[in-house]
């Protein structure tokens, strides 16, 4: 060692943010050799500590590089720069993770298939040559494989699965772009495709994916498992398959979503064959969230009319996974790529499962042995006035972090809506949603709900102590909430919809007029609201107005028959409509009397009613 050596300064550098799962620490490790600095690198829980020694200079420019040039699927912040106590460093070097006793954990997202590894799978020269679970460090599935952080391969759900001697070359090799890329496999040593047709089983991957086609191509239904769940896959252009797709899930009307093969400069021309794409849309739809997209259908399209029956809209996706883009490449065609479950339930993960609960919905199922840690549907987004707004989130985008404008002084689990949950864990100034749940009408997805709570609690190593839940007594969350045994503050339904439109839109330090107009919600004089007005701040809310409460006859049952709520307009105006279809002498004396027709002042059921009319 020279004297000029020993006299090079060190410092200590922790990054926080988006820096585990997204080829954080081989960046790191490359940078430090560009620069000629020694020192080591590791995953701490949630952050990544650098010990970094060289010239001034040099160690400058390692921390404005280490952010300026972060790999493009991370979100890194400089939590720390400075001088260290003097170390012997001979060389850099990665070391194995750590656990902190004070953990900032930020779990990475799934991830679309990145361009190289694409090029790699359509590459006969290549070993992964139409591997269905190709991935690297800028791409694969993250969120839905962690069992624990720090994220290592240990720690994931591929686990199971040793590497090879040429992986595990590629995953200790600094400069190869799988350098400590966790999910790492090959046909060799990873995971593989089967396809179950009734009491045929086919082993392998390219004999399974040859099967599948099979079978979409004839007009049949594959429940095919993805990264997060499984999809409904049948061709987008055969009515008769996508009216037993229907028939089948008991999902009557509700949009179909079409998964699209890419193709143009901009990989979109498959997608504007279909539909109407502006700026914003166009944007979304290729992000690297991969999430649908409401478009305006072109009334060109070559779609199954019971697509989208009725609407003028259609969800379109770019495929995200090696799996989807192997099969839209021997297709050559759109396929519908709706969410496995029966209708309003979370999406099946486990092959078993799918198999009991979809054996009468699909003809065949396309598995793999890689194991789903935890669900994620796909993400649904829409353009308005040329701005994009989730209506869903889902994989690729939850769990979705947020920085609180407030710090809590204990953490705090909220547990929801019935209807299109998520929960929601905040703690200090950090608040992580969770991806779509669904509606909770069903055994099986309270049973979800009640995982999803205790799994975010168990990722980010925080256990809530206080929860939040709708005031409305009968909700299943609502229950749970109450059963807990902890601290409980209960929120009216439109009242959370003001607040959240003053957290968006960053005006929670001002009084504010807002118009809570939306379906039912439990009201704070225990009828239904939904047609409100407010006047205050989160917290301090005033109702000012409201729109004059109607009847609802059969109460639940008006969403799905909105004539019900026209016939109690038409009542409420004086119009004698005894020539209504679904005119019942016997429903009109229990409107008259109140029978099973609570108020509502819903401006939702206001529009169904109007639009029955």
């Amino acid at each position: 060692m020279t004297a000029e050596q020993e006299t090079l300064p060190v410092r200590r550098v922790t990054v926080a943010g988006r820096v585990q799962g997204v080829g954080f620490r081989p960046f790191v490790y490359r940078l430090a050799h560009e620069l000629n600095l020694t020192g080591w690198v590791y995953n701490a829980s949630g952050v990544v500590e650098v010990a970094i020694q060289g010239p001034d200079a040099q160690l400058d420019a390692f921390a404005r590089h280490v952010i300026d040039r972060a790999p493009p699927l991370a979100r890194p912040e400089l939590l720390r720069n400075e001088p260290a106590e003097w170390e012997d460093f001979r060389a850099f070097e990665i070391r194995a993770s750590q656990s902190a006793a004070d953990p900032e954990i930020h779990v990475p997202p799934d991830q679309f298939l990145c361009d190289d590894c694409l090029a790699e799978i359509s590459d006969p020269a290549e070993r992964r040559y139409r591997y269905p679970f190709i991935n690297c460090t800028q791409c694969g599935p993250r969120y839905t494989i962690i069992r624990a952080l720090p994220y290592d391969r240990p720690n994931t759900t591929l686990k199971s699965f040793p590497l090879c001697a040429d992986c595990d070359a590629e995953y200790r090799n600094p400069l190869d772009r799988r350098f400590h890329a966790q999910p790492l496999a090959c046909a060799v040593c990873g995971p593989v495709l089967t396809f179950v047709h009734g009491s045929d089983r086919t082993e392998g991957n390219e004999a399974a994916l040859a099967a599948a086609v099979r079978v979409i191509e004839s007009g049949g239904i594959v429940a095919a498992r993805g990264v997060g769940g499984y999809h409904l896959i049948c061709d987008a252009a055969n009515e008769t398959a996508v009216a037993t797709l229907r028939a089948r899930k008991r999902r009557p009307d509700k949009p179909l979503a079409v998964m699209v093969p890419m193709a143009g400069p901009d990989r979109l021309d498959g997608a504007r064959e279909l539909a109407e794409l502006d700026e914003a849309t166009a944007a979304r739809l290729a992000d690297p969230e991969r999430p649908i997209m409401l478009a305006r259908l072109r009334s060109d399209a070559p779609l199954a009319p019971s697509i989208a029956p009725g609407l003028n809209e259609v969800g379109l996706m770019l495929p995200y996974s090696p799996i989807h883009h192997l099969l839209l490449k021997d297709l050559g065609r759109p396929i519908v790529a709706t969410s496995g479950n029966l209708s309003g339930e979370p999406v099946l993960t486990d092959p078993q499962d799918v198999e009991s609960r979809l054996g009468n919905v699909a003809d065949a199922f396309l598995h793999h042995n890689r194991p789903i840690q935890r669900p994620a549907d796909d993400p649904v987004w829409r353009s308005v006035a040329g701005r994009v707004r989730p209506i869903r989130l889902g994989r690729g985008n939850a769990p979705l972090e947020i920085e609180l404008p407030v710090t809590l002084d204990r953490p705090l689990l909220a547990v929801g809506a019935f209807l299109k949950n998520t929960v929601t864990l905040a703690w200090k100034s950090r608040a992580i949603v969770s991806p779509h749940i669904g509606e909770l009408d069903s055994p099986r997805a309270v049973e979800v709900f009640r995982q999803v709570s205790a799994d975010l609690q168990d990722l980010y190593g925080v256990r809530a102590e206080a929860l939040a839940c709708d005031a409305h007594p009968d909700f299943p969350n609502s229950r749970w909430a109450r059963d807990a045994g902890l601290p409980l503050v209960r929120v009216f339904h439109h009242e959370a919809h003001a607040s959240a439109l003053a957290g968006e839109f960053d005006l929670l330090d001002r009084d504010l007029l807002v118009f809570a107009w939306d379906g039912v919600g439990y009201g704070r004089d225990g009828t239904l609201w939904g047609g409100e007005t407010y006047f205050g701040r989160p917290g301090h809310w005033r109702r000012v107005a409201s729109f004059r409460p109607f009847r609802l006859p059969g109460g639940d049952r008006v969403t799905r028959q909105p004539w019900r709520t026209a016939l109690s307009l038409s009542w409420h105006a004086g119009f004698d409509w005894s020539q209504a279809p679904g005119f019942d002498p016997l429903l009109k004396s229990a409107w008259d009397k109140g029978m099973a027709s609570p108020e509502s002042s819903a401006v939702g059921r206001l529009f169904d009613g109007a639009a029955a009319l």
